[in-house]
């Protein structure tokens, strides 16, 4: 089953989803990094990298539920799809709540409760993340279906496939 909303050939929420998730855990390192220095230059990098990170989660979001509506019913891919997009929103609710423990003032942290809530983000994440592998690598979600070794180029007329409704 190949991803319904693409550019250039490739699907669109893939491509996305690497800004939050790195913004996100670059967010906790900061703020692990913060507890243990005290320097509140890393408390206020990770406030904005949250604010960013929080964004493009949304917005992956979006194009993730789009491609996960396509996807047939009844499917083992369904089901996961519906686990990896519902852990990604709790995901992004953990970062958000982090975020909102500080709004206001980039380098507050007054205590490790937003800390918790990055790392908790942060693990599930992981787990969220592995679920994506397998709707791909496993389920072939998302994957052209023209897709081999000797397939033509995604941005050639042959290689970008008709979107179909």
């Amino acid at each position: 089953m190949e991803s319904r909303i693409k550019l250039l050939g490739h699907p669109i929420h893939p491509m996305l989803i690497v800004f939050p998730l790195g913004l996100l855990a670059t967010a906790v390192l900061f703020d692990i990094l913060y507890v243990i220095s005290g320097n509140a230059d890393l408390a206020t990098f990770s406030y904005y990298a949250l604010i960013a990170g929080v964004v493009g989660g949304l917005l992956a979001a979006v194009f993730g539920l789009l491609d996960w509506l396509k996807i047939p019913k009844d499917t083992r891919a369904r089901r996961i799809g519906a686990l990896h997009g519902s852990g990604n929103v709790v995901v992004t609710g953990l970062f958000a709540l982090s975020l909102l423990t500080r709004w206001g003032n980039p380098a507050f942290l007054p205590n490790t409760l937003p800390l918790i809530l990055g790392l908790l983000g942060a693990v599930l994440a992981l787990f969220t993340a592995w679920l994506g592998g397998e709707l791909v690598y496993r389920l072939r979600v998302a994957v052209d279906d023209d897709a081999n070794l000797n397939a033509t180029n995604s941005i050639s007329r042959e290689g970008i496939a008709e979107v179909r409704t």
